[in-house]
């Protein structure tokens, strides 16, 4: 069972409502309080508006790499949910504790902070850091400031664990995506008159059903790479938005879609070959008014991981875990970041399943707080010997 000390803290994490769309700076003070308690200082780094942060702390010699330990403290809405525990309360239930954030991914954290008193406590010849984020969850936009920091600093970390939930398992591997937002303006007229407008409605479900087509030839055709419950780069859209009236031949339609490729393509050679098909359609558009178009705008885009197998920090963690194999995961972390702008070798490896995270009575197995403690109780062993 995970200590008390672990839960304690986790309930304290859970009882903070760090929706995307809300700041995390009271469980950030909190964070910085439970550090300068063991002596431990720490650093915020501020999003433009002052509203949100992420934290970096080093434990143990500040003039060499170390390890970092990295997790986001933001967490997916609930509303709209069907949760029939309260979601900021840590519910105990036998060996589950409910509550939004306790998988995805407060877990670690609480598990990382009730490490600290031993940390401190350790001689470490190498460092520990801790690295916390916050809007991970709107496409790892908060870590990209601290990363700006990290830059500039003489002595990055040598290597970075996320502790995302992977059941404790080593994720070497995770796809990027590139997710956008379609505008058409299209030139309304009343519908009995549909032949002298421009339907927006209808070019942007020929634009969508372009992005199927691309989809089902990605799934039959690949290029795929293995490890991945899903081989191939996928293309999906999430919503759509058009039209004020069926009497009215609508002026204006948006949708969203994203693009999750594995790292034999790059989403931006996919999105070169779309704007051909767009552009094509937007000279058909004009032959009835040139004040028509169709635009694209990047919302998220973020890189994927892929650490080699038989890279050190590969071994080291598998060690940490007590695992022999290595697994990919489906879901983007800020690993590709760390790994792809900062050059620091990455894995993924975390407490909880990512079966019960985003969902109503999100809940996490004692069990797998408890190996994540043991995780870091060998990660300060290796640097403290």
């Amino acid at each position: 069972m995970a200590q008390s000390l672990t839960i304690e803290i986790l309930e304290k994490l859970i009882s903070f409502d760090t929706t995307s769309c809300n700041s995390n700076l009271e469980l950030m003070a909190y964070v910085q309080q439970y550090l300068e308690v063991h002596g431990v200082n720490s650093t915020l780094v501020y999003d433009e508006q002052d509203s949100k942060a992420n934290l970096y702390a080093t434990i143990g010699p500040q003039n060499k790499s170390g390890v970092m330990l990295s997790g986001h403290t933001d967490t997916v809405p609930v509303t709209g949910q069907n949760w029939t525990k309260e979601p900021y309360l840590l519910t105990r239930e036998d060996d589950r504790l409910y509550g939004r954030g306790t998988t995805d991914m407060k877990g670690f954290i609480a598990a990382v902070l009730a490490a600290v008193p031993e940390m401190v406590k350790q001689p470490l010849h190498t460092p520990i850091h801790l690295a916390f984020s916050y809007d991970e969850e709107i496409g790892c936009v908060g870590v990209r400031r601290l990363i700006d920091t990290l830059k500039g600093h003489p002595l990055k970390p040598a290597i970075c664990i996320i502790g995302e939930p992977t059941s404790m398992n080593v994720v070497t591997a995770h796809k990027g995506k590139l997710a956008a937002r379609v505008t058409v303006k299209g030139k309304e007229c009343h519908s009995g008159l549909a032949p002298q407008g421009v339907n927006a409605v209808n070019y942007a479900a020929r634009l969508i059903a372009w992005l199927e087509n691309l989809a089902q030839e990605k799934r039959q055709y690949g290029p795929f790479e293995e490890g991945y419950e899903i081989p191939y780069s996928t293309v999906h859209t999430g919503t759509v938005n058009g039209g004020t009236a069926l009497n009215i031949v609508p002026n204006h339609c948006e949708f969203l879609f994203e693009i999750r490729n594995i790292a034999a393509e790059d989403p931006r050679d996919l999105l070169a070959q779309f704007q051909v098909y767009i552009d094509k359609l937007i000279r058909e558009m004009h032959i009835t008014s040139t004040d028509c178009d169709i635009s694209v705008e990047i919302t998220t885009e973020y890189p994927g991981l892929r650490t080699a197998d038989d890279a050190e920090v590969v071994a080291f963690v598998q060690k940490l875990a007590e695992a022999e194999t290595t697994t990919t995961v489906n879901f983007g972390t800020e690993g590709g970041l760390f790994s792809k702008v900062l050059g620091i070798p990455t894995v993924v490896c975390g407490p909880g399943s990512m079966d019960q995270g985003h969902k109503p009575d999100e809940f996490i197995h004692e069990q797998q707080l408890a190996l994540c403690e043991s995780f870091i109780g060998r990660l300060i062993d290796e640097l403290s010997a």
